[in-house]
């Protein structure tokens, strides 16, 4: 490495740490039910793999910008379904499925040593691992006010949450957004679970919505995915939006990197945001699965907190989290770790129901 190199760590892989769970749980003899990682088991919608396959003659390279067809089915759909007055097609720009651009947005927005970034104290673990790729200072809080002086460069919101589900109301997300305006600092919200609101009193809300951020999108990200919404998970499809000025830079970037969206998958994401069909009877099958695995589980001794949103239930028996793991695999049953996602979480586990109808049934029978 050359001298003056920044050098930084990365935690161990947490998943690793649930292997042997998982052999004791698929050591049952009827099988395991992986309720622990949230990737969807069912199809691809037709529609959309037809796109796919109509595209795959694709012999020059694709457009990091994206197609204007797609950013304006983005925009489309952010109008139509989040409520998102200003949607610009010319602010979207399509990423390689957002994990990528979660871990990676600190480095090309610019962080590095010396800023800091914020994310939730509970929270998906590569919020943390953006900010130790740049070399960026990290703080895990719930609470702006507690960082005194000091002023973050990224903020991070995740409204649904992942792991807890909560849903964090409007009225907060423009108490954040103003705190963040005063600083000039950047809040970026991880939107993925949008479409997924359990709650009809609480439903979730974009950061770009109008009663959030009084119909300016200035110093604003907003970051959303097909994996769940569409089942296409293996696709890696994704976008950014919301400051034109930020998308721009993150472009510019992007194009020098060759970060780009392969073509096929950007002709299958158009079509998965015009049609809003599949993602009712998908919402339909989640709906079933969610209302059979909490009645279980609070059968079982749990006790569901928040989950009023997302795919997951945030569930604890008042024990060592890895106590409940353990517990549960010996039913054959495979679930998250609390503490995976924060110190927060040490006797909680994180449920996902994106299990099939078939392994859904068979946890509710074991429990």
């Amino acid at each position: 490495m050359r001298e003056g190199a920044q050098v930084f760590t990365l935690p161990d892989f947490p998943w690793d740490r649930l292997a042997p769970y998982k052999e004791r749980a698929a050591a049952h003899p009827g099988g395991i039910v992986d309720l622990s990682v949230g990737t969807p088991v069912d199809p691809t919608p037709e529609p959309i793999r037809e796109a796919l396959a109509a595209a795959a003659d694709a012999p020059g390279y694709p457009q990091t910008y994206g197609t204007p067809a797609l950013r304006e089915s983005v925009a489309g759909w952010l109008r139509r379904r989040a409520g998102v007055t200003g949607a610009d097609p010319d602010a979207v720009l399509p990423v390689i499925g957002t994990k990528e651009l979660v871990a990676w947005l600190p480095t090309l927005l610019g962080t590095g040593p010396g800023d800091t970034v914020v994310f939730p104290e509970l929270a998906y673990p590569t919020y943390d691992v953006g900010a130790r790729l740049c070399g960026a200072e990290r703080v895990a809080t719930d609470g702006l006010l507690a960082l005194g002086p000091v002023t973050p460069k990224i903020v991070w919101v995740n409204s649904p949450s992942n792991p807890t589900g909560k849903v964090l109301p409007a009225e907060h997300l423009r108490k954040v957004v103003a705190w963040a305006r005063g600083r000039g600092a950047i809040v970026v919200s991880d939107e993925c679970y949008l479409e997924f609101g359990w709650d009809d009193a609480n439903p979730p809300v974009s950061i770009l919505h109008p009663d959030v951020c009084d119909g300016s999108h200035e110093g604003l990200l907003a970051v959303n995915s097909l994996s769940k919404r569409s089942n296409l998970a293996g696709y890696r499809a994704g976008f950014v939006t919301g400051d034109l000025a930020l998308v721009k830079r993150l472009l510019e970037v992007r194009k020098h990197a060759g970060m780009i969206v392969p073509a096929p998958v950007q002709a299958a994401m158009k079509v998965a945001f015009d049609d809003d069909a599949h993602v009712v009877e998908q919402r339909a099958r989640y709906a079933r699965r969610r209302a059979a695995l909490r009645a279980a589980f609070e059968g079982h001794g749990f006790r569901i907190d928040h989950s009023e949103a997302s795919l997951y239930l945030w569930a604890t028996r008042d024990e060592p989290c890895w106590d409940t793991v353990a517990h549960l695999a010996s039913l054959g049953i495979s679930v998250g770790p609390g503490d995976f996602y924060g110190t927060g979480g040490a006797r909680h586990v994180r449920i996902a129901f994106t299990a099939t109808d078939e392994r859904v049934a068979a946890a509710v029978g074991r429990l």
